[in-house]
């Protein structure tokens, strides 16, 4: 594993069900099960063995869905194409598979398999064939038939490996759904992806469910890194330290007569902080016009001064580093 250590948010998703979809020649036994049941022990996850034949896989998944009713599904790859079709429930798709057939062809799937994880039918190994190559183009030839205008906006979430060899899918799904958003990682799921990448969107999800609003803290961009763009030390770990109890927003200047600066920005924010800042980076020259109850901020200038909240000086020296903020916010406990 590559987390050593145990990382748990007893609060997200508490008391509600999940339903896993898992990837080609895998199982519900698969380690990302593992994972989610250790990091959401508040939840509970149903994840069911898929069959071969992918129209019995998504009846299946139909039936377990009307019996369990889960509050949120997470498909990854094949198991990513299968969940999109499962219309009416709030979904995040990672590295989904639309072209399976053709993936399956490409990536040399034909033939005899043996799966990655026990299934509890005790079968290890299966045959693709090119007849069971042409059942899998069939079935995805049906997804996005049942896309609404509401899951569209809201209920379903893609995420896409920017370093996928396997899938390239974002383009696909971004035609019929709005929440398309790249993460660091390639296209297997492993605990790094999960923690920072999966966690955050089911965070998101959760609170819209809860109709939960959380104290906004604004970050100015300048606190997160230095003069010469290198991230200040410890200000990722504060960062996801503030996600458990806080929304948050990155603000950075809107100077005029600099078109690069607003591209290299979000090509910074996007390199570091990556999927938590997805939608919530903010650019603007009157921060005295921000609604929210902290900003930290290294500097008094546009606005920062007069905002209505608590502003925190970054680099003060009250708070000289991101480790006295994390101190500062603990004791505050969320508030």
């Amino acid at each position: 594993m590559e987390i050593n250590y145990k990382i748990q948010f007893p609060e997200i998703m508490k008391g509600k069900k999940m339903l896993y979809v898992h990837g080609f020649a895998s199982s519900g036994q698969s380690g990302t099960v593992v994972k989610l049941r250790e990091m959401l022990p508040g939840a509970t996850v149903v994840a069911p063995d898929l069959p071969i034949h992918p129209g019995e896989a998504v009846q299946l998944l139909r039936d377990t869905c009307l019996a369990e009713k889960p509050d949120l599904i997470i498909g990854t790859s094949m198991g990513g194409m299968y969940a999109e079709m499962l219309y009416g429930y709030d979904r995040i798709l990672v590295n989904p598979a639309f072209q399976m057939g053709d993936t399956m062809l490409k990536h040399g799937m034909v033939g005899k398999n043996t799966f990655l994880n026990p299934r509890r039918d005790g079968v290890q190994d299966f045959i693709v064939t090119k007849a069971l190559v042409e059942e899998y183009k069939a079935v995805t030839a049906q997804c996005f038939a049942g896309v609404t205008e509401e899951e569209s906006r809201e209920r379903v979430y893609g995420l896409f490996g920017d370093e996928d060899p396997v899938v390239h899918t974002m383009d696909i799904f971004a035609a019929h759904y709005r929440n398309a958003v790249s993460f660091h990682g390639g296209h297997r799921m492993n605990d790094k992806i999960l923690l920072h990448s999966v966690i955050p969107v089911i965070r998101w999800i959760d609170d819209r469910q809860e109709g939960r609003t959380r104290p906004i803290v604004y970050i100015a961009v300048d606190a997160l890194r230095d003069a010469r763009g290198n991230q200040q030390s410890s200000a990722m770990k504060a960062y996801r330290f503030l996600l458990e109890h806080y929304t948050i927003y990155v603000v950075a200047p809107s100077p005029a007569g600099a078109p690069g600066y607003f591209a290299d920005t979000m090509a910074w924010v996007e390199e570091v902080v990556n999927v938590p800042a997805w939608n919530h980076v903010v650019f603007t020259n009157r921060k005295d016009l921000l609604y929210g109850d902290y900003l930290i901020d290294p500097s008094a200038d546009l606005g920062a001064a007069d905002f209505v909240g608590t502003r925190i000086a970054f680099g003060d020296d009250t708070f000289k580093t991101w480790e006295e903020i994390i101190e500062f916010f603990g004791r505050l406990g969320g508030q």
